[in-house]
């Protein structure tokens, strides 16, 4: 018997296997393939959106808006874009996939084999930040034909995308457990997520915001994931990237510790 396969009422161990046909490795397979069979709907489809925001808000605003002085609007617009989608999908691809589990009675089969709360976390934070990647790579090729993009700061850029998406993912988690009807799934995200995501400098520098909103977008932890990720693109930024670092690293270190407390105690899991 594995060790702590005879534990009620949790999951066991401490750490992913990582050997071959492991619990943990066909999780992750089983959540790769789960969103990449209907790749039209959950890579493709965000694609397309934020194209759709890009031509719209680049005809009616490039030319009047000046963001950044040595950057056209179209480019400053492109990394808020890719970030807010990888952002939405990352949390969509944790969330909706425990929601469906939940709710068509499979779940009990992910959680009877001896498979730890870390495997368990690791399967489906990694597959909400693979699917978050390829939305924004998708979205990075797309923007080629409206203009060039320019790198200056690849690893910042790839920091901030990982931990941003694994946030999210995170947070999918935490609604996928919490959630026991589609409503309050919905709820979590129109609510929560979509203003956050929103209201963080997609479109828009905070500086040109009024002071009160300025301090209200400094309380947002996505404003720093968008800020650092533009900070990847441009090397510049409204706040410095190590401070967006600290945040964003405490943010995913805080609700990681969270959602590993509740798949460890099993809660609205087990009982």
């Amino acid at each position: 018997m594995p060790a702590g396969a005879g534990k009620p009422g949790g999951f066991v161990g401490l750490q992913p296997n990582l050997n071959a046909g492991s619990g943990f490795l066909t999780l992750f397979h089983k959540e790769l393939l789960r969103f990449w069979k209907v790749g039209f709907q959950t890579v493709a489809a965000p694609v397309v959106t934020a194209v759709l925001y890009l031509l719209i808000f680049v005809h009616v605003l490039e030319g009047r808006v000046t963001v950044y002085e040595t950057v056209p609007y179209t480019a400053f617009l492109i990394p808020g874009l890719m970030m807010m989608s990888m952002l939405q999908n990352a949390f969509a691809n944790a969330s909706s996939s425990l929601m469906q589990s939940r709710v068509t009675g499979n779940l009990v089969f992910m959680l009877l084999p001896p498979l730890t709360h870390w495997e368990f976390f690791c399967a489906y934070v990694l597959a909400a930040i693979v699917r978050a990647l390829f939305v924004g790579l998708g979205i990075f090729l797309v923007s080629m034909f409206f203009v060039t993009p320019h790198v200056a700061q690849p690893v910042w850029l790839l920091v901030f995308a990982l931990l941003g998406a694994g946030i999210m993912g995170v947070l999918g988690l935490v609604a996928g457990i919490w959630a026991e009807k589609f409503d309050q799934m919905a709820a979590f995200q129109n609510f929560l997520i979509m203003p956050a995501t929103f209201l963080s400098g997609v479109f828009y520098s905070v500086h040109s915001l009024p002071p009160f909103w300025q301090a209200v977008s400094h309380w947002n932890p996505i404003f720093y994931t968008i800020d650092g990720f533009r900070y990847g693109f441009f090397g510049i930024s409204d706040v410095t990237p190590w401070h967006s670092l600290a945040v964003v690293a405490g943010t995913f270190l805080v609700v990681a510790a969270f959602v590993l407390r509740l798949l460890a105690t099993g809660y609205k899991l087990r009982y």
